[in-house]
């Protein structure tokens, strides 16, 4: 019983996670010109918005699949996407 207990607040704390990084990524998506997108060859940025917004919505709406949907979706856009946006911008990481 108390294993489950414990697994409960691992999760409630991950989903957290999930939820300040992917809000992070959706604000940071927001905020960068639309034309550094394709000047990368990456998605556009509607398109990122798009992909950023239903995985908050997802990890809100549903639980553990939702979440790890959205951690997929945050993970690679801060680890793919936002380096090479923010190297055309000529902005530091």
């Amino acid at each position: 019983m108390e294993l489950q207990i414990l697994a409960g607040y691992v999760l409630g704390i991950v989903k957290i996670v999930v939820l300040v990084t992917i809000i992070y990524a959706l604000v940071h998506a927001a905020m960068q010109r639309p034309d550094a997108y394709t000047a990368v060859d990456k998605l556009t940025k509607p398109v990122w918005l798009v992909i950023l917004g239903l995985g908050l919505l997802l990890a809100l709406v549903l639980d553990i699949t939702g979440t790890a949907i959205a951690a997929v979706a945050a993970g690679v856009y801060l680890v793919d996407v936002r380096p090479k946006i923010l190297e055309v911008q000529g902005k530091s990481r």
